[in-house]
C-alpha cells in the first residue's frame, strides 16, 4: 500500500517550478488547518492533536505536493495516530498527466465524492526514496516522534476539478498493535484474514468521527458544506 501512496503523491501535485516552495496552508490552534484555496476548506482534527509540521516538495519533476502532519502520542512520543493531510496538483509543465481511480468503494459525504481504501503497513517495509511517504516519515522523525512496528491506514481522497489534476488526500492511521494482531496475519493469506474486514471498517468509522472538513468551494464538482474523514486508492492514467 505504501507503492499506492507514492503514485499518489507523483500526479498529485502542480504549479512550482524545479525548485519547492514554503507551504501554503496553515494551522490555527494546533487541530484546524485552513486552505484558502484548491481547495478552500477547513479542516478540523481532535483538539488533543499535536501539529508535527509540514513540508512542500516537487516530486520527481512532475508534481507539486504541500503536507501537513498531526499525531497523537503516548508518554514515550511513540505515535499512537497519525493524521496526514495532503494537498496535489499536476504541474502544468506536464499537462497529460490526471488521477484515475478504480477503487470499488465509494463515499458520498455532504455532496463530495470519495474514494476509499483500507490497509496495514509494517514500520520496516521498504520505502520509496524522495516519496511522499518518506518526507512525512522524516518530518516526525525531525520531530522526535516514533513510528510504532505496524499501523493500519485508511486513506480520502477528493476530485477537485474536473480534469482530475488536483486534489486533497487524507490519511488516518492508527497504531496496529491494540487490534492484537501482525499485518502478516490480517493480509491476504495470513491466518487472520477474515479479522480484517470488521477491523477496516470500525477504523472507517473512527476517521469519520474525528475528522471534520467544511468545504466551501462552489463549482462543478461541488456545491455544499461537507463533513468527512475516508480515503482512497488509485492508479495513474
Amino acid at each position: 500500500m505504501s507503492k499506492h501512496i507514492v503514485t499518489v503523491a507523483l500526479l498529485g501535485a502542480g504549479c512550482l517550478s524545479a525548485q519547492a516552495a514554503s507551504p501554503e496552508r496553515k494551522v490555527e490552534s494546533n487541530n484546524v488547518l485552513i486552505s484558502e484555496h484548491d481547495p478552500k476548506m477547513r479542516i478540523e482534527l481532535p483538539k488533543w492533536v499535536h501539529y508535527v509540521g509540514a513540508d512542500r516538495w516537487v516530486l520527481y519533476g512532475i508534481a507539486d505536493c504541500e503536507l501537513h502532519a498531526f499525531v497523537e502520542a503516548d508518554g514515550q512520543e511513540k505515535v499512537q495516530r497519525l493524521y496526514w493531510i495532503q494537498f496535489e496538483r499536476c504541474l502544468p509543465s506536464k499537462p497529460k498527466l490526471k488521477h484515475r481511480y478504480d477503487s470499488p468503494r465509494h463515499a458520498k459525504i455532504g455532496g463530495l465524492d470519495f474514494y476509499v481504501d483500507t490497509w496495514t503497513s509494517a514500520n520496516n517495509d521498504k520505502i520509496t526514496p524522495g516519496s511522499d511517504t518518506g518526507h512525512i516519515q522524516a518530518l516526525i522523525r525531525a520531530r522526535r516522534y516514533k513510528m510504532p512496528a505496524a499501523m493500519m491506514y485508511v486513506r480520502l481522497v477528493h476530485l477537485l476539478d474536473a480534469q482530475k489534476r488536483k486534489e486533497l488526500m487524507i490519511i488516518y492511521g492508527e497504531d496496529l498493535s491494540p487490534a492484537g494482531f501482525t499485518t502478516a496475519e490480517l493480509k491476504k493469506g495470513g491466518k487472520s484474514n477474515d479479522q480484517w474486514p470488521a477491523i477496516k471498517t470500525s477504523l472507517v468509522e473512527r476517521a469519520e468521527k474525528k475528522i471534520k472538513i467544511a468545504y466551501f468551494e462552489i463549482g462543478p464538482l461541488a456545491s455544499s458544506i461537507g463533513w468527512t474523514a475516508r480515503q482512497a486508492a488509485r492508479s495513474i492514467e
